[in-house]
């Protein structure tokens, strides 16, 4: 398995850009795991965070040319060890009277809530990297996971730097 790259652009936030964004990566034979965008701070301005398996040259001229459309803003790969990068996962679980104690302890251990609790299902939510969110899926197999939703990734520089505009 390649490498997993992010890239994080700012752009306007009208119709049709994330089109346009997009349809640069399908072009190029890219297949996107997971995009996410998102209003910033300034309201016309969205901020997308992308992440791809192709790497090395290939990612570095999309970002080249991502930086040439007209409604990209700023656009960079992000360096894996110098950004934040979270996802958001709900999951129902089954879990009756015997398994709720063992499934509320697997969520508490990876620091996830718990938003949803019938008699049959535990619903939780959880934050965190890829690895955490598969870690915690991991452990509620064997209870049966009755649903999942993802987001996709998103992400932001470590300390003081910024995307700038």
């Amino acid at each position: 398995m390649s490498k997993q790259h992010i890239v994080s652009a700012l752009v306007e936030n009208r119709a049709g850009t994330l089109s346009r964004v997009s349809g640069l990566f399908s072009r190029r034979g890219f297949n996107i795991d997971s995009l996410t965008v998102g209003e910033t701070e300034d309201p016309s301005i969205s901020r997308l965070t992308i992440a791809v398996q192709r790497g090395g040259a290939e990612i570095e001229q999309v970002v080249k040319q991502l930086g040439k459309l007209v409604d990209v803003i700023a656009v960079r790969e992000l360096d894996k060890g110098a950004c934040i990068r979270r996802g958001i996962m709900l999951v129902k679980v089954g879990a009756d009277e015997k398994t709720r104690p063992n499934v509320i302890q697997v969520a508490g251990i990876f620091r996830a809530r718990i938003i949803d609790v019938s008699a049959t299902t535990v619903t939780i939510e959880a934050t965190g990297d890829a690895e955490k969110l598969e870690g915690l899926l991991l452990l509620l197999r064997p209870y049966g996971i009755m649903e999942l939703a993802r987001t996709g990734l998103t992400a932001l520089e470590r300390g003081s730097k910024t995307l700038t505009q």
